[in-house]
This record gives C-alpha cells, structure tokens and sequence, in this order.
C-alpha cells in the first residue's frame, strides 16, 4: 500500500544513573537493561551515556538550560540510545502523563512509580490528577519548559515528566533471543500489531493508540521502525507506548511467535495487486476465534517482500479513484474491525 498499509494473520532497563532522592517515595527497583534494536534515525547526541547525572536534593528549581540535568533531559528527547541505555524517557503534557499514571492505577491497585520526576512550569499549578503522585516536583523557567518540550509554543504544555520505559517493552536481541520464551512478550497472543518498517514516528505512535483503544494484546516491531519513546511517537500515542505490550525484534522472533500460538498473518495492502481479500464483517467473523497478527507496511515502500510471500493480503473496499489510504487511518480501520 503507498500508504504502507499491510496487515499479517499473523527489560527492564538499568536503574537510571540520574540520582534523584524523593522525600515522598521511593522509585521503581532497578530492572536489566534491554538491547535496543530499533531505528536510532533520532540520534542526535553521543551513543555512549555512561556519564552520572546528578539533581542535588535540595535543588527545587532550574532556571538555565545549561544545568546539566537540563542537558541530561534534552538527550533523553533527541537521542533513542540515550534513552535505552538510561532507560528513562520525558513525556511532555499533563494529559498523557495523566494517562499512563491512571492506567498504572487501575492495573496495580496504586500508583505505581513509573515517574522519578516531575518538571513544573514556575508558574504553573500541579495537574489535575497529578496531585497525589509522591513524587519530586521541580519548577522550571519558560525558557526551560521551552527547551524540555521541543514546541514553539508552552501556552498548553505545564508538565514534563521523567519517566521510567515499562517493562512492558521487550527489545530481543537479533537471534540470540531465539530461544525466549515468547509466551512472556504478551499477557495474551489472540490479536498482535505487527508493524513492519513504520519509520514516521506519528503514524507509529498513532497506531499503537489505535491497538490500545480497541484491545488488542500488543504491538511488535520489525526491524526498521522508529522508536516508539520518540517524542513525536509519544505525542501520538498518548501515553498508549506505556501501557500496551511492545516487542522489537526481528521476523525470526515473529515466526516464533506464531508457531507457538498458531496464528494467521494478515496483512493490509491495496486492492490493485490480486489475489487480495476485501476487508469486511463476515471477513472479521470468519477470524473471530483465530489467533492473528495484522502486518502493516511502511507508507513509503508498503510491504516488504517477506510479508507479502507469507502473509493473506487483505484490502478496505473504498468508492473512487484511491488507491489507498494513510496507513494510520487504514491501521486503525483493521484495528477496528478485527478486534
């Protein structure tokens, strides 16, 4: 699909070297570090971060972005192996903030310490639904906040937090994670995105909204996708990269995955190429007790060859002269209807 839509039936990361002491809650244990396979298109900085970060305790509020955690922030945005060797990640804005420390909630019974800090606008108040968090608040100045966030505009951004990635996200190293037991990468296997080469962080993180909102199991990520922590992917999901199972690894671990759980590969792909299945109620009923995976193609180069030999290509019946559609919209249309 030009739009790059292709349907298949188918660690914890190290205790962050950033020292900050809360006087409210102790954060998170320390998890293993996971091995990043994804696409570090965003690099921007050094790939070697072993240098200790330290906010003094009695600090409060930054005013410079020259202070080094400001620094150490601001990497953490820009740089995907920055971000895995620490494995902390910012998320901008109260809204999705607010939604990962719900969803933590109402899965753990209480808030689970996935924040280790919680960047304030100087004059802004604390969220709504942030009040009670225990953790340490920081206040910083507008020219920070404008730093932190990466916008023009800080009119609608009040909170930055530094967050821990969840160990919801498995990153599987090429074949030396052949042997894991892949019944530990999704609570369940009955409906899995698979998404091969979405390089465009929006549509990425659109489509894992798009599998939370409709209760699929988890996402997977072949090689060649961006980081779903980027911070235009986070944007987009809205704190859905948080709380649905996401697993990077490479199509031996996506062969491993559906023999073990006997699942179809489907993929979506433009009705132009035969033979093509159209997308359609009885369709999705047909597969209603199937295990599946659902293998979408990058916009720009659709799917790649391996995906179309193994896969049932599959197509949304469109009116006119279109050929295909963006292939978040088209995702979230198969999302919809195949759940």
């Amino acid at each position: 699909m030009h739009c790059g839509c292709s349907f298949a039936t188918p660690a914890l990361s190290p205790r962050l070297p950033l020292e900050i002491k809360t006087s409210v809650s102790k954060l998170r244990a320390s998890s293993p570090r996971t091995h990043t396979q994804i696409n570090h298109s965003d690099d921007l900085t050094e790939k070697s971060p072993a240098t200790r970060v330290s906010l003094p305790s009695h600090v409060d509020s930054i005013t410079s972005t020259s202070n080094p955690f400001v620094k150490h922030c601001l990497k953490l945005r820009q740089s995907a192996s920055y971000r895995h060797a620490h494995g902390s990640v910012l998320v901008v804005g109260a809204i999705p903030i607010r939604e990962v420390c719900m969803f933590q909630t109402n899965k753990q019974g209480g808030v689970a310490t996935e924040i280790e800090c919680l960047l304030l606008h100087e004059e802004a108040q604390v969220p709504q639904g942030l009040e009670s968090l225990g953790v340490r608040v920081v206040r910083v100045s507008s020219l920070v906040m404008k730093k932190l966030a990466g916008v023009q505009s800080i009119e609608s951004v009040e909170a930055v937090a530094l967050m821990r990635i969840p160990s919801s996200f498995i990153d599987l190293k090429d074949d030396e994670d052949i042997i894991t037991d892949c019944k530990k990468w999704f609570p369940s296997a009955h409906r899995v995105l698979v998404l091969d080469s979405i390089q465009d962080p929006g549509n990425l993180g659109t489509l894992i909204r798009s599998a939370m909102a409709f209760n699929w199991d988890g996402a997977f990520l072949l090689p060649g996708c961006c980081d779903p922590f980027n911070d235009k992917a986070l944007r987009a999901s809205r704190g859905a990269s948080f709380q649905l199972p996401i697993v990077s690894g490479n199509w031996n671990h996506l062969k491993l995955l559906q023999r073990e759980f006997q699942m179809k590969l489907l993929a979506g792909h433009p009705a132009t190429q035969k033979p093509v299945s159209r997308l359609s109620l009885e369709f999705a009923q047909s597969l209603a007790e199937k295990p599946l995976c659902l293998i979408l193609g990058s916009e720009g180069h659709g799917l790649s060859e391996q995906s179309r030999q193994v896969c049932e290509l599959v197509s949304i019946p469109m009116e006119g002269e279109f050929e295909s559609l963006n292939v978040s919209v088209a995702g979230s249309i198969f999302l919809f209807m195949l759940q």
